[in-house]
């Protein structure tokens, strides 16, 4: 092991979704665990990694953007080295190589366990060969009950798979728990967030026509509960108070380990790990949601009231053709059976428009739908084609300037209509986890909001510090940005 002052450093740069912020700190824990110096700049690093997103169109030119704004470092700071990885990479491999030679490697999922061996080549002057994209469906066998056993030999980012035994520095953070009992923990925190993204699963079983995850991310594989408990104990003995649990598919979670309610048992052991005070579930599937998840997600204290649903349509024929089940009813009972039990939930999901295919009548039924379901937030986007799904093989395109024109007019609904939900919060008492305090402003996330996107609650009065949980009383709002007084006696 290198003396801890001669140690090479590495950046870690995140682009995406939540998920990619826990592979990111996967990452960070192996390197760190390999003698790597973890930095926050990229200009002070010796290599800055880029956890890249190949979600959408759009994710894919950010992360091109931020490839090659790193390689630029390489001419005016310290940086000798740019290396990408994540979905961008996974998906693509040698195509991207070959088109983007600024970047030092292109390095897919299985380099992941061995990055620290793939770095000090590329800094030795070698170009690690990307590898040849594939189905990562095709990885595992094709009865979830029957992959786990399989799954070891399978790279599942964010799983901490093979954590090395070997000897590391006191200020490496992959561990037990408890020194010398549980499952090993390979994560470095890269922020000083009072919350933490924690993976329960990665892939999915699911075959939507617009989504290609499912081929680069694989099939649906559940982390075992004991090593989902162990991490939330690591994260809750480094400040995190809330644990935003994330997949490609929650309500799937356990399907794989023999029982789908493994969810339900799984949410009051995580509430009762100490340091943590709040949980909150990610990206439901509607035809998955079960009486006994909403009961738990309902019914456990510590369990915020939030419901991340991924509707993204209302018409029935046109789900159909994306390989989706439901409809506006279908969708309006689901929700009348949350608010049932939580009437004051957040519930947030995505939408798209100008699939192909898609009619007038779809989009009518579409506004009628979102006008009567009063979500906190709603995420429009417009259709295009992605590489390998089964909707770029469909006729009947639209025009994009005909899907900018149907974005356009969803948004500007749903944007109204999230308007008026915040607004029916006035007077609501909410729990607020304080994120950041600026010149002695306080502003946090009440239980309704998701991380990010979901807007945030500013506290009116009173001193706070980062990671406290205030009640409050919502008096207002600024957008869906929700402004509240903390309550000095109980509501």
């Amino acid at each position: 092991m290198p003396n801890p002052t001669d140690r090479r450093s590495v950046a870690v740069v995140t682009l995406g979704c939540a998920r990619n912020e826990v592979d990111s700190e996967e990452l960070a824990g192996r390197l760190a665990a390999e003698g790597w110096s973890l930095v926050d700049d990229a200009a002070e690093a010796d290599v800055a990694v880029v956890n890249t997103c190949g979600f959408v169109e759009q994710a894919k030119k950010d992360s091109i953007d931020a490839l090659l704004e790193a390689n630029d470092l390489k001419q005016t700071g310290r940086t000798q080295a740019v290396v990408a990885v994540g979905c961008l990479a996974e998906r693509y491999g040698n195509q991207l190589a070959e088109q983007l030679t600024e970047a030092d490697a292109v390095l897919g999922f299985d380099s992941y366990a061995d990055m620290s061996s793939h770095l000090t080549a590329v800094l030795q002057g070698h170009r690690p060969a990307a590898h040849t994209p594939g189905d990562r469906r095709t990885l595992l066998p094709l009865s979830p009950v029957a992959r786990q056993e399989s799954a070891a030999g399978v790279a599942t980012p964010g799983h901490g798979q093979g954590a090395a035994e070997t000897s590391r520095p006191d200020d490496v953070v992959v561990e037990s728990p408890v020194a010398g009992a549980g499952p090993r923990v390979i994560r470095a925190r890269l922020d000083g967030r009072p919350w933490a993204p924690l993976k329960i699963a990665s892939g999915c079983d699911r075959r939507c026509a617009f989504c290609a995850i499912p081929m680069f991310r694989g099939a649906f594989v559940s982390r075992r509960p004991t090593d989902v408990l162990a991490e939330a104990r690591w994260l809750g003995e480094r400040g995190v108070k809330e644990v935003f649990l994330v997949s490609e598919n929650s309500t799937s979670y356990g399907k794989d380990l023999g029982d789908l309610r493994l969810l339900d048992t799984m949410l009051p052991e995580l509430v009762a790990v100490e340091g943590i005070e709040r949980v909150r579930v990610s990206y439901l599937q509607p035809a998955e949601i079960r009486p006994d998840l909403l009961d738990a997600m309902t019914q456990v204290p510590g369990v915020v009231p939030y419901f991340d649903i991924s509707f993204q349509h209302a018409s029935g024929p046109l789900l159909r053709q994306m390989r989706r089940f439901g409809d506006r009813r279908s969708f309006l009972d689901l929700l009348q059976q949350v608010r049932e039990r939580s009437p004051e939930a957040g519930i947030r999901s995505n939408v798209i428009v100008g699939f192909p295919g898609e009619t007038e009548d779809d989009l009518v039924e579409l506004e009628a739908f979102l006008a009567e379901a009063r979500l906190d937030v709603v995420g429009v986007f417009g259709y295009s084609d992605e590489d390998g799904t089964e909707a770029e093989t469909y006729g009947d395109k639209l025009d994009p300037d005909e899907v900018a024109e149907r974005v356009e007019r969803i948004r500007t609904l749903a944007d109204e209509l999230n308007l008026q939900r915040a607004e029916e919060r006035v007077g609501e008492v909410v729990e607020v986890l304080v994120e950041s305090v600026e010149d002695g402003q306080a502003t946090g996330r009440a239980g309704q909001q998701g991380p990010d996107v979901d807007g945030v609650t500013q506290l009116t009065s009173g001193t706070h510090a980062v990671g406290d949980l205030v009640r409050a009383r919502v008096i207002g709002t600024e957008g869906i940005d929700l402004l509240a007084d903390p309550l000095t006696e109980p509501a």
